[in-house]
């Protein structure tokens, strides 16, 4: 069988929780009484003064005339009192006034705001009479301004004892957004505060220069486009600011000011009619005690107890604090003052520390036990361990405590801070020779802390011979003469040298003596040891790059002595022949492109144009080979194909087998204008005819040096006059992410739009930034006949 058992009731709990409902339930009901008990007085007197100071009459005089104007407008003294208060329009003695005239009766004042405006204060007014909260107040504010002025939001702000800011109400805004901006801290560009410490409205009716100078409120921030933020000034709304914010983006008329100015007015009457609390009055003796606690170390505050009219503590109220005092809040000394306990540790009611403070108050010193106390702060837990100790002082209570955390997260962060810095700290005093050094010293030095620290002037003992003399005589300076010193010096640490720094600077008495030494010694081992590296780094590469010098003007005497260029078109067989060569503008610059364009012994011509793989002197070595081959086979009787498939043979079982080339052979015969042509892995020439331009179609052929047994065919056609046939390599067409087709439909593009004589235009045209591999153009045009 299984029982079960009632959890135990602490007694003690339900016993504080009791007492603390009484006291909410106790406080509503005073609230409720002093509402309806001030509602018409505090506003009757008020629209009296605003009477009295506009027309001159007497307090008398001015309350018969809101009686009167009441009882002729069929409206209750309370509304009359509340249109006065918001149009606050002087009122001459009538018919329906028969009251005597003031003897030096002030002159009349034109209305501040026109008729709909007094209609909207009125209907405000009678309202407000409903309000029992600074939320009513602000619903019933955005109900009124909203067909009036556009209005989509109000916000009602109050100024903290810490100065910041806090969100007392608010309408037509989200309840995130609310919570985003409840608290706001003392910085500047905050309109509120500036209204609030100004005691002037802020219109901000320019969006993008507003945004400049002020934190909008608001996610987006362009969702509200002007914006008004008026103080209420007097009554229950001294500290505090209305905000009235619109999507629409337009400036505030001066009816919608004059109507918003006088709204306000009636809102800081309304809320001293709520009762806003007062804060009870700040004992002299305070000031004493703040000035004793100026001087002392620790934290230390006075607390006076705010009782209920039963007598019974509902709050403590910090009148004076210490320097060293700190909340969990972040607040400072003197920044407290004001603050209630409850406010800033809601939690602390009915816990022991509260039953201590009260037993303290009767005269029984408290000394609580260590305990943990957290808050959640803006969504954010923090969390502080504290000790309090509370005694009587007067009527209130001087309360100490020390948090345990501070100096254990302070020795933390310094242990910290020296193991990801790599250094120690150390002090000497050389007054009682005392050496203190942190354990990150020992680690440093590789000494066993079992031995001690060593002396200042014995620190030279602990470095290599070469760096002695000159640590030596920078400690011998600093105990001299003071001032502070910054040494490298190196260590043996087992078989390996660690390059260590030392920095300290003197303490000196009165009279100029040394009497103590502090500094630290940091380990730059890793530091130093990533310096040399990037020095033999650099030092390599400036061997290679005088290496890559050489390479690259031995390959170009090499090219410039093989592969001559020459200086204008020549003519070949009947044709006009133009060459274009480029070097590539990054690496070593020198590549294997190469051409050749010669008369054959039985009247034909040979054109060749070729790409060896790769840059430098072994590219051009493998070029000027298969160029001077080439030539010979095909001079000797060799067809195109079989000189390909030799060339391919004699590639294979060079020097350096890894070398490949693409290669075309053309040959032309004059007599019937006969073009054969064969290929091996290269690009297909481009013929020109009619203003339209052709891509040939290649015969089979692979580049040479892939395979041990390649096949090659060979294709010709008849060239005719006015033709033009472009050969070329691989450089002129290739750019880094760029399809081949597409390289090859700009070529064709360009050839279409260049000047017809210029190769210069037409690599002008194809050649845009850094050239990364040569460029090797051959242009072979068939002149017209009126031309040959």
């Amino acid at each position: 069988m299984t029982s079960e058992h009632a959890p135990a009731v602490d007694t003690g709990a339900v016993a504080d929780l009791a007492a603390l409902v009484k006291v909410v339930s106790r406080q509503r009901a005073e609230l409720d009484r002093l509402r309806d008990s001030m509602a018409t007085s505090a506003v009757l007197e008020r629209a009296k003064g605003a009477l009295m100071a506009t027309t001159g009459y007497s307090p008398d005089a001015a309350h018969e005339a809101l009686v009167q104007r009441a009882e002729a407008g069929h409206r209750t003294l309370l509304e009359e009192c509340w249109l006065t208060l918001g149009a606050l329009v002087p009122s001459l003695p009538t018919a329906l006034t028969p009251v005597p005239e003031p003897t030096a009766p002030a002159p009349r004042r034109e209305p501040l705001a026109g008729p709909g405006t007094a209609e909207t204060l009125g209907r405000i007014g009678r309202d407000l009479v409903h309000v029992r909260s600074p939320q009513d107040l602000v619903v019933t504010l955005l109900e009124h301004l909203a067909p009036q002025l556009g209005a989509d939001a109000v916000l009602l702000y109050r100024r903290l004892p810490t100065l910041g800011l806090e969100l007392a109400a608010h309408a037509g805004i989200d309840p995130a957004l609310a919570e985003l901006w409840h608290q706001v801290p003392p910085v500047s560009g905050i309109a509120p505060l500036e209204a609030i410490k100004t005691g002037e409205p802020i219109w901000l009716e320019h969006f993008t220069k507003d945004r400049q100078e002020f934190h909008l409120i608001g996610e987006p921030h362009a969702r509200w486009r002007s914006r008004a933020w008026l103080p209420l000034t007097g009554g229950g709304g001294t500290g505090m600011a209305v905000g009235v914010l619109r999507t629409r983006d337009a400036v505030f008329e001066p009816a919608e000011r004059e109507l918003l100015l006088a709204a306000v007015r009636l809102c800081a009457g309304r809320l001293t009619a709520l009762g806003t609390p007062s804060e009870p009055a700040v004992p002299a003796c305070s000031r004493t005690v703040q000035t004793v606690l100026d001087a002392l170390p620790g934290a230390v505050v006075l607390l006076t107890p705010l009782r209920s009219a039963t007598g019974e503590v509902e709050d403590y109220r910090i009148d004076a604090a210490a320097p060293d005092a700190v909340d969990i809040l972040g607040r400072a000394g003197r920044e407290m003052i004001g603050a209630h306990i409850l406010e800033s540790y809601p939690s602390v009611a009915g816990e022991s520390l509260w039953q201590g403070y009260l037993k303290a108050l009767d005269g029984e010193p408290y000394e609580g036990e260590p305990f943990v106390h957290e808050e959640i702060i803006a969504g954010v837990p923090l969390t502080a361990t504290y000790s309090v100790r509370a005694a009587r002082l007067g009527d209130g209570l001087l309360v100490t405590w020390l948090r345990h955390d501070t100096e254990e997260r302070q020795e933390q962060r310094l242990a910290d801070m020296q193991r990801l810095g790599n250094l120690g700290w150390a002090n000497w005093n050389l007054v009682t020779r005392q050496v203190t050094w942190s354990s990150q010293v020992y680690t440093i030095l590789g000494r066993d802390p079992g031995r001690g620290a060593v002396p200042l002037d014995l620190l030279p003992d602990l470095v290599l011979p070469e760096d002695a003399h000159a640590l030596a005589r920078a400690v011998s300076a600093l105990t001299r003469g003071g001032g502070r010193l910054d040494v490298p010096f190196r260590i043996r640490s087992g078989n390996a040298v660690r390059h260590l720094r030392a920095v300290a600077e003197a303490v000196t008495s009165l009279d100029g003596t040394v009497v103590e030494v502090h500094g630290f010694v940091q380990d730059l081992t890793a530091q130093r040891s990533a310096e040399l590296a990037l020095v033999d780094s650099e030092r390599a590469i400036l061997v290679q790059r005088g290496v890559l010098d050489a390479e690259r003007a031995l390959a170009m005497r090499l090219q410039h002595a093989l592969l001559p260029l020459p200086s204008k078109p020549v003519r070949l067989r009947g044709l006009r022949v133009e060459v274009a060569y480029l070097p590539a503008q990054a690496g070593v610059h020198v590549g294997g492109d190469w051409f050749s364009a010669v008369e054959l012994p039985d009247d034909a011509a040979l054109f060749v144009v070729g790409d060896v793989a790769g840059h430098g002197v072994d590219a051009v070595a493998t070029m000027a080979q298969l160029r001077f081959t080439a030539k010979g086979m095909v001079a000797t009787g060799s067809s195109l194909t079989g000189a390909l498939a030799r060339l391919n043979f004699l590639l294979l079982h060079s020097r350096d087998s890894r070398s490949t080339a693409t290669l075309i052979l053309a040959r032309y015969e004059p007599a019937d204008r006969r073009l054969v042509w064969a290929q091996a892995g290269h690009l297909p020439p481009l013929l020109v005819r009619g203003g339209e331009v052709h891509r040939l179609d290649r015969p089979s052929g692979m580049l040479l040096g892939a395979c041990a047994e390649p096949f090659y065919e060979s294709a010709e056609f008849r060239l005719e006059p006015g033709d033009r046939l472009l050969m070329y390599t691989d450089g002129l067409v290739e750019r880094p992410g760029e399809d081949i087709d597409a390289g090859l439909e700009r070529l064709a593009e360009a050839v279409r739009t260049a000047e017809p004589d210029s190769v210069s235009a037409l690599l002008a045209a194809m050649l845009e930034g850094e050239r990364r591999d040569d460029v090797c153009v051959l242009d072979i045009r068939v002149p017209l006949e009126d031309e040959e």
